[in-house]
């Protein structure tokens, strides 16, 4: 069977994940703001969960419908054929958010749906209470401008959450955003890849799993393998899948410095935890120090930009050692920055920009060609 399945992105990256759906082999793609949909059946739900770097989770829709009163919301959910995923003791939260709705009041919507897959499911099953003890199945809706859309998470915790950042630096760079800017970057088997901020590593690990075509989702569960509708050889299948196509005998080596210890002795945990500590390593080094000379060579960053004016000024002056530093090096070069004063504190304007959503924060990632300037 064939299911609609959404994968929700950070804005700015839905062309990328539309190339990741392509290359996984789905159908039917198209791609919207904040979005990308296609069709699969169970085994395209698991590779999607296991593969796919740039999406926050994995749903299935159930339906798409205009609602402006609550009457409209519950008959139209009420149609929906909740049965075919949710037994009669599987447990069915309800969350979601409204948008530019006359639906606006989020908690009145969730009781609303929850009512009505109660009222469809028991006239399914027979019964009048449910004990909810079993299997998770997450109902998702989102309202926008009385457009409804009623989801079930296959995923659980979010994509992003891959399992190798048990601990993390006060400002990381979310493993999402991080895999984008590495697929924008074009890192390949054989790229020499330097963050010379990295924190607790995220960009350099990212690059390590992208560039060895390791899946993300290899070391975590995802909350529909308890699901009656993925037999135990699905995802089994599809982790085999994912093993057989890791790139082992790949080239490439990834180098981070960062002038707190303690981030740079994260970094190389981290690394360790997320199976590539062969090809990451972390040193301390301030950034007017880098220096290296390599073929293939780019480096991708996320540098401090300061929330306070004081941390904002000492922002100012890294940006202003990047430009002298960088300029020196045959590399490419990608920086992502909230700041409207980048390239000129930088000193030399972009060949390309790219606008970017650091959670909600509008960024921009600052794109450097690679030739010494």
């Amino acid at each position: 069977m064939k299911y609609k399945i959404v994968c929700p992105c950070l804005f700015g990256l839905e062309s990328v994940l539309k190339q990741e759906v392509i290359r996984m082999g789905a159908e039917e793609i198209a791609a919207s703001d904040g979005r990308v949909s296609f069709l699969g059946d169970v085994n395209m739900i698991a590779r999607a969960n296991l593969s796919l770097r740039t999406a926050e989770r994995v749903l299935v829709s159930l339906g798409e419908f205009r609602a402006s009163s609550f009457t409209e919301l519950f008959d139209y959910t009420y149609a929906l054929p909740f049965e075919q995923f949710i037994g009669r003791k599987d447990r069915f939260p309800v969350k979601g958010w409204s948008l530019d709705s006359k639906l606006h009041s989020v908690p009145d919507c969730q009781a609303i749906i929850k009512k009505a897959i109660v009222r469809r499911l028991g006239g399914k099953y027979g019964i009048g209470w449910f004990e909810e003890t079993g299997a998770v199945y997450q109902v998702r809706f989102t309202i926008r401008k009385d457009s409804v859309a009623i989801l079930i998470d296959t995923s659980g915790e979010g994509l992003h959450k891959r399992g190798y950042r048990r601990n993390a630096n006060l400002a990381p760079i979310k493993e999402t955003l991080a895999a984008g800017m590495i697929d924008l970057a074009r890192v390949y088997d054989d790229s020499f890849l330097c963050d010379p901020f990295c924190g607790s590593g995220t960009i350099l690990i990212e690059g390590a799993l992208h560039a060895m075509h390791i899946a993300p989702g290899l070391r975590r569960r995802f909350c529909c393998e308890s699901w009656d509708l993925f037999p135990r050889k699905v995802f089994n299948e599809e982790r085999q899948r994912a093993f057989d196509l890791i790139l082992r005998g790949a080239s490439f080596e990834a180098v981070g410095y960062d002038i707190d210890p303690a981030a740079v002795e994260l970094c190389n945990e981290n690394a360790k935890k997320a199976g590539v500590d062969s090809r990451v390593h972390a040193l301390c080094q301030p950034v007017n120090q880098l220096q290296f000379e390599r073929e293939r060579a780019v480096i991708i960053c996320n540098p401090p930009y300061g929330e306070r004016l004081l941390d904002r000024k000492e922002a100012y002056e890294v940006y202003r050692a990047m430009g002298k530093a960088f300029r020196g090096l045959d590399a490419r070069k990608y920086i992502i920055s909230p700041s409207d004063e980048f390239e000129q504190l930088y000193g030399q304007p972009a060949d390309r920009r790219r606008k970017l959503y650091n959670g909600m924060m509008k960024c921009q990632l600052f794109c450097y060609n690679g030739k010494k300037e």
